[in-house]
């Protein structure tokens, strides 16, 4: 994962960008709809914790991100950080 060293932040390195939105494709339509959609709204103001975050997500399967995403299932205490967890709420109101 490409975590930003200090001074180096996901906004501004456009290739991190681009990458993070090619990482954000999908086998499953539905969370590519979603997540396309989060990042058309969100992406210019996501803070290099939610980047983080949205890392975390994508390394779950496709059906356990979209049980998340749905509502399907809550996360367990502790399951997710901070950042997964704020951008799950975004994603939800994708």
């Amino acid at each position: 994962m490409d975590d930003p060293t200090p001074g180096d932040s996901h906004q501004a390195d456009p290739a991190r960008r681009r990458r993070l939105r090619w990482r954000s494709r999908r086998g499953l339509l539905e969370n590519d709809l979603v997540l396309t959609r989060f990042l058309d709204a969100h992406e210019e103001s996501l803070a290099d914790e939610d980047v983080s975050g949205l890392h975390e997500l994508l390394d779950l399967s496709d059906n356990e991100l979209m049980d998340l995403i749905l509502a399907r299932r809550e996360p367990e205490p502790g399951e997710l950080s901070p950042g997964a967890l704020h951008v799950l709420q975004g994603l939800r109101e994708a």
